[in-house]
């Protein structure tokens, strides 16, 4: 290695003594070994950012799916969905176990509606016939006012009227407005006969019953002490549900 500095520093020294023209040059040797890498030089500085690429239409091959990842954290709730269609009715499920025996019932206690009444001095109601001497009014469901009964207990009803008149009459029984029944009679000898009707009706509570003139039909109710006309009525037995 000293060898080698030596000649190159003696080759250097010559080449500065002797002209070139009195040189004597000896053919090219060979090349040497590489020498030994220097060490890293220091970092450059950072380079300007480049223009962003432009996009291009994928023309690759489509991977293989990959691996499922980790669940993630549970979303929020979300809004109400719509009611979904009514199900199919179920089985009838099991009977029941049987009730306790309930306490004897006392008719006494029950509200039991009656009526009856008959004409005095009625007021004018139209065509409803008003019985305005009262004879008989229990639950007060009779009004001698408008000659109407209204039911405030629910039930089977009976209701019979008996009209006296000296001519031809017809009559009828009303439920609310509506005509149940009617009856007529024809009198050419003008004298007092009685005019009767009865029907069995099923009532709601706010219903209403009265006696009325059939329209249209000649009618003469008898005033007088010489008879009565009598409307009567009665529950036969209540109806619940």
């Amino acid at each position: 290695m000293q060898m080698g500095i030596w000649l190159a520093t003696l080759a250097a020294v010559l080449g500065r003594v002797l002209p070139e023209d009195t040189l004597c040059w000896a053919s090219n040797g060979k090349d040497g070994f590489p020498g030994i890498p220097g060490l890293h030089g220091r970092p450059g500085q950072k380079g300007d950012v480049g223009e962003p690429g432009k996009s291009v239409q994928r023309s690759g091959i489509k991977g293989l799916k990959g691996d499922a990842g980790e669940p993630g954290p549970p979303g929020m709730p979300g809004n109400q969905g719509y009611h979904g269609v009514p199900g199919l009715p179920g089985l009838p499920g099991q009977p029941g176990p049987q009730g306790t025996k309930g306490k004897v019932g006392n008719i006494l206690e029950q509200p039991r509606p009656a009526f009856s009444a008959s004409r005095s001095n009625p007021p004018s109601q139209g065509r409803t016939v008003v019985f305005d001497n009262v004879i008989t009014n229990q639950e007060d469901s009779y009004s001698p006012q408008t000659g109407e009964f209204t039911c405030r207990v629910p039930g089977i009803y009976y209701f019979a009227y008996q009209v006296v008149s000296s001519g031809d009459l017809c009559l009828g029984i009303n439920k609310n407005k509506d005509r149940v029944v009617s009856f007529c009679d024809n009198n050419s000898r003008s004298v007092l006969q009685v005019n009767s009707g009865s029907s069995v009706l099923s009532l709601a509570v706010g219903d209403r019953v009265s006696v009325t003139i059939s329209p249209g039909r000649s009618s003469a109710i008898y005033k007088g002490a010489e008879a009565d006309s009598v409307f009567s009525g009665f529950m036969l037995f209540p109806q619940t549900g």
